[in-house]
């Protein structure tokens, strides 16, 4: 016998069909194509200052060489303003609420970039200029701010991959796959000038960059915030292997930087990271 189909029931088939189209074609969106998996990435963030001043000033002409030799993004901004809410929205995808400068924080169980990259068995770890010792939670100590240094505020990292700029290795193939590095206040260009943090980068980290080059390695150089306009643009570069050298115009932001890391090791991607695709014009492959 045959079954005559309302015409509800019609509508209703089609509908869904339309949504399951809709629901593949968004999932295709925002799909991320294959990322180059680098054996070492090295990000180094510096405070407060505009994207001119860093990319097209006087003052820094280290770092506008050092744009010249990889990708700079053209189009990168800050989160929010103070610094801190930037350095725990780039290192875990939320401000994690913070408004403010104000330490100690302690976030109990929040997702994180270390945290991810330590359950999948990658290495990681920080260096900060003038920490006093490994794993030292203190708020400051010489120039050192633990506002500048956000995974001291999460428990499920761990402490003893938290060393001082000190300990950065001569030998670049000991560095943990990903790590940060942290000037002090005076050498990240907050307290000082940008001459003096382009002069710092370039004695410290050129060696690294240059290296970078030719053993699979990658070096993010950035800032965290502009020098406190409501524009919030800031310098961010890219150098190192497998780097499509060039100026680029895409909208990029410190959730955007996030979700490239994640997606270039096969993480998950945390909290506003997940609203944002992987940076990947840049990469030749």
């Amino acid at each position: 016998m045959r079954v005559r189909r309302s015409s509800a029931f019609r509508a209703a088939a089609i509908l869904g069909v339309a949504v399951a189209v809709a629901l593949v074609g968004a999932a295709q969106a925002i799909a991320t194509p294959s990322l180059h998996r680098y054996d070492h990435v090295v990000i180094v963030l510096h405070e407060n200052k505009n994207y001119p001043d860093v990319a097209s000033g006087t003052n820094a002409p280290y770092l506008q060489q050092l744009a010249a030799q990889g990708a700079l993004s053209s189009q990168s901004f800050g989160i929010t303003h103070p610094s801190q809410p930037n350095y725990v929205a780039l290192f875990s995808g939320t401000t994690q609420g913070l408004t403010g400068d104000g330490c100690p924080n302690t976030f109990k169980g929040k997702g994180n970039l270390f945290q991810q990259l330590g359950a999948a068995g990658i290495s990681y770890g920080s260096y900060a200029e003038d920490l006093p010792s490994t794993g030292y939670t203190g708020c400051s100590s010489s120039k050192y701010m633990r506002k500048h240094a956000p995974w001291v505020n999460f428990d499920n990292v761990d402490k003893t991959k938290q060393w001082p700029f000190s300990s950065f290795p001569s030998d670049y193939s000991t560095l943990p796959t990903v790590s940060f590095v942290i000037p002090n206040m005076c050498d990240d260009m907050h307290d000082c000038s940008i001459s003096t943090g382009d002069t710092w980068q370039k004695k410290h980290l050129d060696a690294y960059a240059q290296w970078s080059k030719t053993h699979n390695s990658m070096l993010i150089t950035s800032f965290d915030e502009d020098n406190f306009t409501s524009v919030n643009q800031i310098y961010t570069s890219f150098v190192g292997s497998n780097i499509s050298a060039g100026k680029y115009s895409e909208q990029i932001d410190h959730y955007r930087v996030l979700r490239t890391l994640e997606d270039m090791y096969g993480l998950p991607a945390l909290g506003n990271a997940a609203s944002r695709t992987a940076i990947t014009d840049i990469f030749t492959g």
